[in-house]
């Protein structure tokens, strides 16, 4: 029912503006004639053009008749190679591989701690002792046997030399030599596992058992060892930057908690690219003379991903936008004396940017005059003068 009513008005409408009336916008719109709007759009843009056309003539004729006309006033841009580095920012984390929380491998009492929290150990150190249940006496009484057996298997073997005695009494006598050699490294190593030795040079940063404690192996805590000297970064990054971002990479570390940047460089990326958000591991090592970083700390990786030691670089004032998405600047032409020239429109691709500046791939090159201040007031072949 609509569609004949609104097919009705139309009809009406087209005889209603059959006399001498002509057809406006309103009209247009009002009847929602789509053809009609398209037609007068594009004699409204070609009556707009060819004033802009004449426009133009007017102000030549005008420059050649009058020295004293009022340009718009612009300032110049050129276009130079600079160097330009492309940073890719992402969050990471501190780490060290040497923080480690020591376990006992060894079942017993803690019988002794020989540090403190914030001691400095070198590798191998003694920090702390448990209570062997005895196991140092047997291992005495043990010594004492396999000397006797000892004596004993060199005897016979002495007698075996000068063909007295059973072959029979010389093996025996060396088996139990043997066998007690080897139950004395046995309980040599059980001996070494009551003792608890720093891992690698670094710092007893927290004691968590104190003596006296019954230990179980590998449940219960006893102390743990920080070296702060090796730290390094770690952060996940986009699967996109797989191909720009390689070991030797140059990389920045930002710590906002200590206000310091480091320089530094990728020493490790990941071969594994995770499922859940795209991204593979990059590591970079990270200096600490004084300490002052700290495992966990939070951080901002700066790993620089794109270099041109001749880039064209503008800046992104100066870019303009058309209806449909493109870029565009105003570059400069020489148009007479006294520093006046006249615009042109050219079209350009850009490439990556700074904080204020983009690289353009193509479209202008070295020494090209661009509108800076200004490029906002100024159209398509108009005569401007520069401000020195």
């Amino acid at each position: 029912m609509k569609k004949i009513i609104h097919t009705l008005y139309i009809i009406t409408f087209a005889v209603g503006c059959s006399g001498d009336r002509s057809i406006t916008t309103s009209d247009l719109i009002r009847a929602k004639d789509l053809n009609g709007l398209k037609t007068q759009k594009e004699q409204k843009l070609k009556m707009l053009n060819d004033l802009k056309a004449e426009l133009n003539q007017i102000n030549d004729a005008i420059s050649d008749l009058d020295p004293s006309e009022k340009l718009a006033l612009i300032s110049i841009f050129e276009v130079k190679p600079e160097n330009f580095d492309h940073y890719v920012e992402i969050q990471a984390n501190i780490k060290t591989r040497q923080n480690v929380l020591l376990y006992p491998e060894y079942s017993g009492t803690l019988k002794m701690i020989y540090v403190e929290e914030g001691q400095e150990v070198k590798k191998g150190k003694l920090l702390a002792q448990i209570d062997d249940a005895g196991l140092k006496n047997q291992l005495e009484q043990l010594q004492i046997q396999t000397a006797l057996s000892k004596t004993t298997y060199e005897r016979t073997q002495r007698l075996w030399d000068q063909n007295i005695g059973a072959e029979m009494q010389l093996l025996k006598a060396k088996a139990a030599y043997e066998s007690q050699l080897k139950n004395i490294a046995q309980l040599k190593k059980q001996l070494q596992r009551t003792r608890i030795l720093a891992p690698f040079s670094g710092t007893i940063d927290e004691i968590v058992s104190n003596t006296g404690a019954n230990l179980l192996p590998g449940q219960t805590p006893v102390m743990r060892i920080v070296n702060l000297k090796k730290m390094y970064t770690e952060a996940s990054v986009p699967e996109r930057y797989l191909s720009q971002i390689k070991k030797g990479t140059t990389a920045t570390v930002k710590i906002p908690m200590l206000d310091r940047e480091y320089q530094t460089t990728v020493r490790q990326t990941g071969n594994f690219i995770n499922p859940n958000n795209r991204s593979f591991r990059v590591e970079t090592p990270l200096p600490n003379s004084d300490e002052m970083i700290k495992p966990n700390l939070s951080c901002r990786l700066k790993i620089n991903d794109y270099s041109n030691p001749e880039a064209l670089m503008i800046p992104l004032r100066i870019i303009k936008e058309n209806a449909v998405g493109k870029k565009y600047i105003f570059k400069l032409n020489p148009d007479g004396k006294d520093q006046v020239y006249r615009t042109k429109q050219v079209f350009i691709k850009l490439g990556k940017r700074s904080t204020d500046k983009v690289e353009i791939l193509e479209g202008i090159q070295a020494g090209d005059l661009l509108v800076d201040e200004g490029a906002i007031i100024v159209e398509n072949n108009q005569r401007v003068k520069n401000i020195q």
